[in-house]
């Protein structure tokens, strides 16, 4: 099976927690890895207010992953985020192939 790229947007809580958002974000990174997945870049967002609050939460820190998985480690990693109380919601969606770069 081949490997797909996808951009994972993750929404973190940490309320009361600021000072572990780091740790988190790396225990992330480890739960992908063991999914196969290759991360290309994280991209830190920073904590963001919500324009309306939809449960016990006003805000998360978002951070959003470019990785490389085959399929079947999507669904995987969606049910594992489900289950972490540290990830307040999910979203992913598939990204086109990166292009090679051409040779001049």
């Amino acid at each position: 099976m081949s490997k797909n790229r996808y951009e994972g947007l993750l929404v973190l809580d940490t309320q009361g927690r600021e000072d572990t958002v780091k740790d988190v974000i790396e225990r992330l990174e480890k739960d992908f890895k063991k999914e196969g997945a290759d991360i290309e870049q994280v991209q830190k967002m920073e904590r963001r207010e919500f324009t309306y609050a939809a449960g016990h939460l006003s805000g998360g820190y978002f951070v959003n992953f470019v990785f490389q998985a085959e399929p079947t480690a999507l669904d995987k990693l969606r049910a594992k985020f489900k289950l972490d109380p540290e990830v307040y919601r999910q979203h992913f969606q598939k990204l086109r192939p990166k292009k090679a770069a051409r040779a001049a």
